[in-house]
Formats: structure tokens, C-alpha cells, sequence
């Protein structure tokens, strides 16, 4: 192994192979995909992204602009309802063509495993440096942005590329993202309540309503926020966003060592960063956001948020199930550390 001589405690860095930029989607193979299709019994699909212009504003996260839709232009003339007789007499057709530009994460999405990394000895020689899953490194796998005054292109023939060229979320667009989803609905028993969700709650629940969760499952998880986001219609609140919903305890131990037994190959909610931030506050060199640490950067295991589950929910409660066939590739897009994603639950 070349890129690291020590791996963090508890994680699966080499556990995959020496070359993984997978980690836990490595589970997602056939026998999972079998068994979500066995799980449709009544051909019903349900859209689990929220319009792509939602939450608005820029409230939830300032470095994140909503998309801006414009049309694609040719000498400077947009090409909406444009009449193509201006390029040929004799033509009728009317062309429409556009493009858009906003942050890959701005609504509902997949985080990659280049997402979030660390400042971690991963040489073992007493010196920190900033690293990735499995070893990955900042600068040489994963590349800097370029400053603005470097005119640099993204990813492209600039003389400054950027963007991942390991642990990208293209690799999980070629997997495919496809298995069985495991529901739990944290709403049903808390409603809008802000409450911080450790282990003792998550195992209640599960005990309540029947759950069982295998080695392979995506974790699904509903606790209202992205319901409470359509309603603000594109005007988000941040007092009550921040103060509502149930939210994973990223600071309990107890919790990150259920992920990391269960074997669950990804956690996917419908609230912003999954967990709690900032965490509750704990004294030395930690991470501000221990979940994402614990599960992009030592088990390779992907975070989805902002993901839409109310109609699946009320499906599912209704017929007495909580599992269900999950499609959710992200765009194959080479470099990117997140994407959009259109996630279909089929029941």
C-alpha cells in the first residue's frame, strides 16, 4: 500500500483493495439489487427528489447558489424559440435549447467520497496531512480549486485543472446505485419536533415499527425537513429550518458503531448534512461533522441529502412495509464531489 502506512481507527480503508473508490457501494452487487426487486408488489414509483430550485435563497449553505437556467447561444443569440428559418428559408421548426449553472449540491443530492476528508498521519510519522478515503490525497488526487486569477478551466484543458480524479461521483453513476432502501420514519414518531437522534432512539424506533436493516441496505431516512422546505416555496425560513426535524447525533459513539456493524451500504435522508451542525462540542482535534467523517472518510460509506419522502412513506406505512427497490444513480460526471439526483423508489 503506497498512499498510507496507518488508517484510521475503525475504518475500511483496504478492505475493498488497494485501488477502491467504492468503499461500502462495493456492497451494492447483484444479491442486493435481487433483493430489492423483490420487494415490488405493486408496480407504484415515487420520485424522491425535490424540484432542483428548492430549498431557494441561499440560507442553508452561502456557498451554494440555486441553478440559473439561460439559453444555449450561438454568436450571441439565445437559442429559445428560436425560428430556425433564420438559418434556412425553408425551415418550420422552432428550437429550444438550454443550460444551467448551479451547485451540484444544492438540493437533493449525493455526496461523493471526495466530499470530506481529513487532516490525518497517514504516514505514521507524527505529521497530519489532508487525506481522503482510503488514502487518497488532497493536491494529487483530489485537485485544488484554481484562484480566480488563474482563469482556469473546471476539470477541463486549463492550465490549473481541478476536481477529483480519484473518489469522483462518476464511480458511483457507473455502479448504478441500485439496491434495496430500508425506511424509517422519524416523523411518525417525533412529527416536526427538533430532536438529536443517537442510537438508544434509532434502535427504538427500529424495535417499534419492525424494521430490520442487513449488511447491503440503503438507510432511508424521513423526518419531515424536506416536506417542510416545499412549503416554504422557494422562501426558507432559517430559524425554524435550524430548529426543526429530527437529526442524527453525530457525536454519539454508539451510533457510528451501529453504521458501521449494520453494513448498510449508504444513508440517504430528507434533511440538510444528515447530522446535527454544528455537533455537540467535545474537547481536542475533532471533525465538526463526526458522521460525515465516520462514514465518507473511514468507511467509504455515501451520504445523500434533501431527498423527498413523504409519498413513499405514506405508501409504505399504508401496506404495513418498510423496504423497497431504490434507483438512484448520480450524473456521470467525471471530477465532481457531488451530484444531483433523481431517486425513484419502486414499491
Amino acid at each position: 500500500m503506497t498512499r498510507w502506512t496507518k488508517r484510521p481507527e475503525g475504518s475500511t480503508w483496504g478492505d475493498f483493495g488497494e485501488s477502491d473508490q467504492l468503499g461500502r457501494v462495493n456492497l451494492l452487487g447483484p444479491e442486493q439489487i435481487l433483493k430489492g426487486v423483490r420487494e415490488v408488489r405493486d408496480g407504484q414509483a415515487f420520485c424522491l427528489s425535490l424540484p432542483l430550485d428548492l430549498p431557494g435563497g441561499m440560507v442553508l449553505n452561502p456557498r451554494r447558489k440555486p441553478p440559473r437556467l439561460s439559453g444555449t447561444e450561438r454568436d450571441g443569440v439565445p437559442y429559445m424559440n428560436f425560428a430556425m428559418e433564420t438559418l434556412d428559408a425553408s425551415a418550420i421548426d422552432v428550437l429550444s435549447d438550454d443550460q444551467v449553472l448551479m451547485s451540484l449540491q444544492y438540493s437533493t443530492q449525493w455526496d461523493s467520497l471526495a466530499h470530506v476528508g481529513a487532516q490525518f498521519d497517514a504516514d505514521d510519522n507524527g505529521t497530519p496531512r489532508k487525506v481522503y478515503y482510503n488514502g487518497y490525497a488532497a493536491g494529487t488526487d483530489v485537485l485544488d480549486a484554481p484562484h480566480a486569477d488563474d482563469h482556469a478551466d473546471c476539470c477541463g484543458s486549463g492550465g490549473h485543472a481541478m476536481g477529483a480524479l480519484k473518489l469522483g461521483i462518476e464511480n458511483f453513476a457507473v455502479k448504478g446505485m441500485q439496491g434495496r432502501g430500508v425506511l424509517v420514519d422519524f416523523t411518525r414518531h417525533y412529527g416536526r419536533e427538533r430532536k438529536l437522534i443517537g442510537y438508544n432512539e434509532l434502535a427504538a424506533i427500529l424495535k417499534s415499527d419492525g424494521i430490520t436493516v442487513e449488511r447491503g441496505d440503503m438507510l432511508v431516512l424521513r423526518t419531515g425537513f424536506a416536506e417542510l422546505i416545499t412549503e416554504m416555496a422557494g422562501q426558507p425560513d432559517p430559524d425554524v429550518l435550524h430548529n426543526a426535524c429530527s437529526v442524527l447525533d453525530g457525536t454519539d459513539e454508539k451510533l457510528l458503531q451501529w453504521i458501521t456493524d449494520s453494513g448498510i451500504a449508504a444513508i440517504c435522508a430528507d434533511n440538510y448534512a444528515v447530522e446535527a451542525y454544528p455537533a455537540r462540542d467535545r474537547p481536542g482535534k475533532k471533525s465538526l461533522l463526526p458522521l460525515h467523517h465516520h462514514c465518507l472518510f473511514k468507511l467509504g460509506l455515501p451520504l445523500a441529502e434533501l431527498w423527498y419522502l413523504k409519498d413513499l412513506a405514506q405508501a409504505l406505512h399504508a401496506s404495513g412495509r418498510n423496504r423497497f427497490l431504490l434507483t438512484a444513480p448520480p450524473l456521470r460526471l467525471p471530477g465532481a464531489v457531488g451530484s444531483p439526483v433523481t431517486p425513484i423508489a419502486t414499491i
